[in-house]
């Protein structure tokens, strides 16, 4: 039977993988063992996704509590299911600048290691599958924030005659910049995922993610932008801006869109490509628009204080151009716009 394995498949993405590829009636390999909880508490676990995805799928989705550094639990997965897995969708991650400063090792192995121990088993196993990495922008550093931008009321915007005025494209160069060491660690993931599809032919792609967002996201402080600020203006939680006035500007995109995305790859693959992949113009706001808008869902007021000091390798505008992907699979669509994003978050969130 047609099988595809999911890394990360608590998380947001990899859930989100998960219904859709379930749904479209595919068997499902979910690999996850809660690192979330480990990098950043009880309270970021993905259990409860987990268990609700058990409890939905029942015999479509089976769970493996694998680490994706353990090359021999792996390899031996990959052998059981062999050819007939087509798709791998590579989700799992240290996702945190912040956190990686603390523990590069743990951070590298996580995240460039796993992923080689991933593609090996690939090449090794199945080659013909599909293979699909959520990268992130963060592999450009702080190379945006040499753009010529202009200070508005409430946001940081670029000049209307600038080649990136639609967003940031492919071209941006990942070199001479500062990266922080999650985004190095994911550059050597990325560039990975590349070369086994340039060196080995195989079918494989980087997608290179704004802000990824969506109700099944489990936001903690150092990670989950949308979901976390959602949280605190729920509860009432004390929420802190760091840096760049708040003025700093994000593209968000819905854990549906980006996944949509994945599966017109999947149904006509190339080899070694990277695309950039957030809400583009389409869909993106400062923290200042963000507040006021999750103000506004919620009817409170969020308690939250300014640090002038902005996180390294922080961008101050970022917003992604997809017209690369939009013109090899034009019959894409974005189905969320900002508002929707965020009411769903909202109505999840509430409902916890």
């Amino acid at each position: 039977m047609s099988t595809v394995i999911i890394t990360g498949s608590a998380g947001l993405i990899g859930s989100q993988s998960v219904h859709f590829f379930a749904g479209l009636g595919l068997n499902v390999v979910g690999i996850d063992n809660d690192m979330r909880a480990v990098f950043f508490g009880e309270t970021a676990s993905t259990d409860w996704n987990r268990q609700l995805l058990i409890d939905q799928y029942g015999d479509r989705y089976q769970h493996k509590s694998i680490d994706i550094r353990d090359r021999e639990a792996i390899e031996r997965l990959f052998k059981e299911y062999g050819s007939d897995t087509v798709l791998i969708i590579h989700t799992a991650a240290q996702p945190s600048h912040d956190w990686a400063a603390n523990d590069p090792h743990t951070d590298f192995t996580v995240n460039a290691n796993g992923t080689l121990v991933l593609l090996e088993a690939t090449r090794q196993f199945c080659p013909q599958a599909v293979f699909i990495f959520t990268s992130t922008n963060k592999v450009y550093g702080d190379t945006p924030n040499h753009l010529p931008l202009k200070e508005l009321e409430l946001r940081w915007e670029i000049e209307a005659e600038h080649p990136f005025c639609r967003g940031i494209d492919e071209s941006m160069s990942i070199d001479d910049s500062k990266h922080s060491l999650f985004g190095a660690s994911k550059v050597a993931a990325d560039i990975l995922v590349q070369e086994y599809g340039r060196y080995f032919e195989m079918k494989t792609a980087s997608f290179r993610g704004g802000c990824l967002t969506g109700p099944l996201h489990s936001g903690a402080k150092l990670h989950g932008f949308l979901a976390y600020l959602m949280k605190c203006t729920l509860e009432q939680t004390p929420y802190t801006i760091f840096g760049y006035k708040g003025k700093q500007v994000r593209d968000n995109i819905h854990s549906y869109d980006l996944v949509n995305a994945f599966y017109h790859f999947y149904q006509n693959p190339r080899c070694g490509e990277v695309y950039n992949m957030g809400g583009s113009r389409h869909s993106n706001c400062s923290m200042l628009e963000a507040i006021a808008l999750a103000e506004e869902i919620t009817g409170n007021q969020l308690p939250y204080q300014y640090s002038a000091d902005n996180r390294i390798g922080d961008h101050i505008w970022y917003i992604s151009d997809v017209r690369k992907f939009e013109t090899h699979y034009p019959e894409w669509q974005y189905k969320y716009a900002l508002k929707d994003i965020f009411e769903e978050i909202y109505q999840a969130q509430a409902s916890r």
